[in-house]
């Protein structure tokens, strides 16, 4: 049987005394102004967490694109070595001819026939070979500082973004949990009579609704978490096992001289010092095609040795002198091509080609590279500006509104569909504040990257 409050006051008491419990234990869980502890967030406690410095030493020890650019060094090592290599001689080697006519008696003796022909590079090829290959190594470093860069970029927008969406999952599992004792508390009250079914349901479509973005949001956070694999070359799990990451990125500081950092831009960026590195090798590769029109003579030494004969007698055993002594003759000679195919300039309009084409790349890259600092400055101040004044107000001020509504839903003096419009504004503005935080970390690697620095978070 119904007990009714007007006829039993002291049951009425205790029902409300039992709801007004109930909305307390339910409020301690939404005034949670900080994300609580999840699983996301607390996978990991045997461990260190993970930092950025050792996540990017581990990424350029790992990455497989990175070691496959490292050999591109070792062949451009060998190469100096290959230039260095001088024209190999020619060692010829000839049988005296056989006379097969039988009119010829005695038959001549056959001569063996030895020659050296040794070619002399004339112009200095091989030193402009060699400074060639080596101003060809400089570039081929200075590409494999741009691959990095690059890949820099990429490690740092990886890991700041692996740290975005978990503190953004934990905001949206406190968030979930806080709906849940709003439906529990709204149970009770309506079993008590308080509210009718329609507020009841709607807290829980509410609490539904946000428990699908939760799941989305979790597996956001885990792609967003194996994403780092494609940079380390490994799967996180085998270079981390459990650890979490250190997602408290230090402050920088910049200083607020343009000139200066674009100063240090100009020596350090590699942009800048690959366009250098290919106005050198364009040089060097343009004396080695003026020294390659040089027409390279070769001088060859001989050596010919005929075999001595017995001379013939005649009936009476007199020698008929036709006897020969063995023979030893040394030759030497010297060819020189006709340079006739140098009446022709195409290789050095093609080598001055290249040069003119790498000092216009390497002004453009200076420019670029001034505008890209100033203007990673004025994002860095900016996105530097915005996280302060979340920091200072938009939180602050968010989380009281929250409060505040919390406060007036619990008195009955705000409906479920204020307290959860307030919650929707607080959450969309943690959820902007941490995106803040990225665009912080972001531009802040930019800056680093624009003037040449390894990035540091």
């Amino acid at each position: 049987m119904r007990i009714k409050d007007k006829n039993l006051p002291a049951a009425a008491a205790l029902r409300h005394l039992f709801l007004a419990t109930s909305l307390l234990a339910a409020s301690a869980s939404w005034a949670q102004d900080a994300p609580a502890t999840t699983t996301a967030t607390a996978t990991a406690t045997a461990r260190a967490p993970v930092r950025f410095s050792s996540f990017l030493d581990t990424v350029e020890r790992q990455n497989i694109g990175l070691s496959a650019q490292q050999e591109t060094i070792r062949g451009a090592q060998a190469e100096i070595s290959i230039a260095g290599v001088r024209p190999d001689p020619v060692l010829k080697y000839g049988r005296g001819s056989i006379e097969t006519s039988r009119a010829v008696s005695p038959k001549p003796p056959r001569t063996h026939e030895f020659e050296i022909e040794i070619p002399i590079e004339l112009g200095g090829k091989r030193g402009a070979r060699i400074r060639a290959a080596e101003s060809n190594l400089r570039l081929t470093e200075a590409n494999l500082q741009g691959f990095k860069r690059t890949l820099y970029q990429e490690s740092a927008t990886a890991f700041v973004e692996a740290c975005r969406s978990r503190e953004a999952l934990a905001r949206q599992e406190s968030t979930l949990s806080a709906l849940s004792n709003v439906v529990r508390a709204n149970e009770i009250r309506r079993k008590a009579g308080d509210i009718g079914g329609l507020e009841l349901s709607q807290s829980r479509v509410e609490r539904d609704r946000f428990t699908a973005e939760v799941r989305s949001a979790r597996a956001a956070a885990q792609a967003a978490m194996q994403q780092l694999s494609v940079q380390l070359g490994v799967r996180v799990a085998e270079a981390f096992g459990n650890a979490p990451l250190a997602c408290e990125f230090q402050p920088y500081d910049p200083g607020t001289d343009s000139g200066a950092l674009i100063a240090q831009a100009m020596e350090a960026r590699d942009e800048v010092r690959i366009a250098r590195a290919t106005l050198d090798n364009a040089r060097d590769k343009s004396g080695l095609a003026r020294a390659n029109r040089w027409v390279d003579p070769s001088v060859s030494f001989a050596m010919t040795m005929t075999p001595g004969v017995r001379g013939t007698t005649d009936d009476e055993g007199q020698p008929n002198g036709d006897a020969t002594a063995r023979s030893r003759m040394l030759g030497v000679s010297v060819s020189i091509p006709l340079p006739l195919s140098r009446l022709q300039r195409g290789e050095l309009i093609q080598a001055e080609s290249e040069v003119t084409q790498a000092m216009l790349a390497l002004r453009e890259a200076e420019l670029k590279t001034e505008v890209d600092v100033r203007n990673a400055l004025t994002a860095f101040q900016a996105a530097q500006d915005n996280l302060q004044r979340y920091r200072d107000a938009v939180i602050a001020d968010a989380d009281r509104v929250l409060d505040g509504m919390r406060q007036s839903y619990r008195q009955g003096a705000a409906s479920l569909l204020e307290l959860l419009d307030a919650q929707r504004t607080a959450d969309e503005t943690y959820l902007n504040y941490l995106q803040a935080q990225a665009d912080l970390a972001g531009a802040t690697v930019e800056l680093q990257l624009s003037t040449g620095l390894r990035p540091v978070l």
